[in-house]
């Protein structure tokens, strides 16, 4: 479908966000959960990495489409989903038309944010069925392994694990002696000071 006008200018600014370092991670942490390989995709390594983590969580092969065309339908992203978190989606299509396959992206993305997803994590259905904003579905699928990596799940790390919260207790003895054995920085001090420095 040509494009024209100001869908030029939409279209090549969501083409220049594109990160295929990023795309590559995230297409092997899929390969590596479902255990299947995305099919290669030549222009863009990065896709592989995201692929491979899909297909090693799944334990089975993508095929032989770019990985975008891949999860397109929404089944693979299901399986994932329902291997990250056992029955997050119960049942989904698996053949039919583009209806079908929409409805199966919006399980996938209502099974993510019950599985700790942020909305503004999330990708809108159109992004990936229509292909209007891959790097948001990569990056969507890229927060969900760092997501499933804090959790301890499937997959290989690629990307730095979620901080954890360290809360500590202190007594109050300890308290009072930090607080009176160091001088607070916010306090100052003007020792030493003349008028020329």
């Amino acid at each position: 479908m040509p494009t024209y006008g100001m869908d030029i200018a939409l279209k090549k600014k969501i083409s220049d966000k594109r990160n295929p370092a990023l795309d590559l991670q995230v297409q092997q942490w899929i390969e590596t959960v479902l255990e299947e390989k995305f099919p290669d995709v030549p222009y863009e390594d990065a896709i592989k990495d995201v692929q491979q983590w899909i297909e090693t969580v799944l334990e089975e092969k993508f095929p032989d489409v770019p990985y975008e065309d891949a999860i397109k339908d929404g089944i693979i992203l299901c399986k994932l989903m329902n291997k990250l978190q056992p029955n997050s989606i119960p049942k989904y299509a698996t053949s039919g038309g583009s209806f079908q396959f929409r409805e199966n992206i919006a399980l996938f993305q209502n099974a993510a944010r019950a599985y700790g997803l942020g909305d503004a994590q999330l990708f809108q259905t159109i992004d990936l069925f229509e292909k209007r904003n891959i790097p948001q579905v990569t990056l969507c699928l890229f927060v969900l392994r760092r997501l499933a990596q804090k959790k301890k799940l499937n997959g290989s790390t690629f990307s730095p694990r979620v901080s954890e919260a360290d809360a500590r207790e202190f007594s109050d003895e300890q308290l009072n002696t930090a607080k009176n054995g160091l001088p607070l920085l916010h306090e100052g001090t003007n020792k030493d000071a003349n008028q020329s420095g």
